[in-house]
């Protein structure tokens, strides 16, 4: 391979350094799950196991500080950003809030044309399923969400959303080691898939109500149960969360 590598447009482009290819390795670690929330990071094992020296390793650590993966923590050093439960509260109430925003905007959605990058999308995230690879495949689940809250056409929902974009993998990682036992990765592109045609359909309530019923129950009972740092507001949400879980259990054993 020569020194550079061709571009869009016939412009040359320089390949990845050793610190972005490491950056590019340690982040898909932390996603997969190989690398857990809060878990120290020591040089030297990452050295080895990376097979870089310490300096491209330092520069990557510091682009992962920089997105928020990854925080100091005297005097443990660096490690993976761990999540409260009051954090995955935040989050998960966020995430909802936009994304039922999005489908009371967007369904019924004005063309078939404008589906096509959700296929495509969904296409790109059935593909890391395929290929086993977790971290890659939690990055793809992630940018299949975005494609379904760009068909509201709000070029500010969409950047909102888009600014969540780590903090959502990191409890999607958190969510995918809570069902990792009980669905494959196939399975879960499969629910998606369910989701998209539940769009496709044109119902902007069963559209909401999909999204917000969609995933999080395991991990709510087996993930956040295990955090540390909740908060009256989260420990309400949690129990509220339990309830509607187990009502919706029990209809369907109904």
């Amino acid at each position: 391979m020569t020194a550079t590598e061709t571009g869009s447009k016939g412009r040359i482009v320089a390949p990845p350094t050793m610190a972005e290819l490491a950056a590019d390795e340690l982040r898909r670690m932390i996603l997969a799950g190989d690398l857990a929330l809060g878990e120290r990071l020591v040089e030297s094992r990452l050295t080895e196991q990376l097979g870089v020296s310490r300096p491209p390793l330092r520069e990557a650590l510091q682009s992962l500080m920089h997105e928020g993966l990854v925080v100091a923590r005297p005097p443990r050093g660096l490690i993976v950003r761990p999540l409260t439960r009051h954090d995955v509260y935040e989050i998960v109430t966020l995430r909802e809030d936009l994304e039922a925003l999005a489908m009371g905007l967007a369904v019924p959605v004005r063309s078939a044309a404008d589906l096509e990058p959700c296929r495509a999308a969904l296409r790109a995230f059935e593909e890391a399923g395929r290929s086993g690879d977790e971290g890659l495949f939690t990055q793809r689940k992630f940018d299949f969400h975005l494609s379904l809250v760009a068909l509201a056409g709000h070029g500010r929902l969409t950047e909102a959303y888009r600014a969540l974009s780590l903090q959502m993998q990191l409890c999607m990682a958190l969510n995918r080691t809570a069902l990792r036992d009980r669905e494959s990765l196939m399975e879960n592109v499969e629910r998606h898939r369910e989701l998209l045609e539940i769009i496709e359909a044109g119902d902007p309530d069963a559209a909401q109500r999909a999204l917000a019923d969609h995933g999080h129950s395991f991990f709510l009972i087996d993930v956040v149960d295990r955090l540390d740092g909740g908060t009256q507001a989260s420990e309400a949400w949690l129990v509220r969360r339990r309830e509607r879980t187990m009502a919706r259990s029990e209809a369907t054993r109904g």
